[in-house]
């Protein structure tokens, strides 16, 4: 039992309660920064866990979340709920206007395009103005496959064969060896 009381580390308070005392005794004007309260904890509390920077951060990013500091300009401060609300950059909002008389507005309309009713008359079709030289608009049909080249020569040879030109480079023509030409 003694070997365990002599091993065992004091105990701490609590993260918060550390953070709100620490930053209660730095009493700086515009908040402690996280370094300024790790330091006065290290200081006043001695023997802490390996993982204290990331405990405090923890616990700093929670306290914030719940409302009990206040970050601003990289500070935390303690939240003062008679001070006004601080602002970031930028264009203020715009203050709300009560409406007057206590008049209830008209319920809000649904997004999108509304249906088309079907009680109503359809709308006569407008005959299409033709304007301009009379070709139509944008890129031309692509045309069928011409049968034949540029010169008149390949459209004979392609009517004659009965198959166009293919795509792409022709294969090369193997030259025919005869038995008579070559001697042994």
């Amino acid at each position: 039992m003694a070997a365990e009381e002599i091993n065992k580390l004091p105990t701490l308070p609590p993260y918060p309660q550390m953070i709100s005392s620490a930053i209660e005794a730095l009493n700086e004007s515009n908040g402690s920064n996280k370094t300024s309260i790790s330091k006065y904890i290290e200081s006043k509390y001695g023997h802490l866990p390996a993982g204290h920077t990331t405990l405090l951060s923890h616990h700093l990013n929670r306290m914030k979340e719940t409302g009990e500091l206040v970050f601003w300009k990289n500070n935390y401060m303690k939240h003062d709920p008679n001070a006004p609300p601080r602002r970031g950059r930028g264009r203020p909002p715009k203050p709300k206007v009560p409406m007057p008389g206590g008049s209830d507005s008209s319920p809000a309309r649904p997004r999108g395009r509304p249906p088309k009713d079907p009680s109503a008359s359809p709308k006569p079709v407008k005959p299409k103005v033709a304007t301009g030289s009379g070709k139509p608009r944008g890129r031309p049909r692509k045309m069928a496959r011409p049968s034949g080249g540029i010169s008149g020569t390949a459209t004979t040879t392609a009517t004659v064969t009965g198959t166009g030109r293919g795509r792409g480079r022709p294969p090369k023509v193997k030259p025919q060896f005869n038995e008579m030409s070559v001697e042994h």
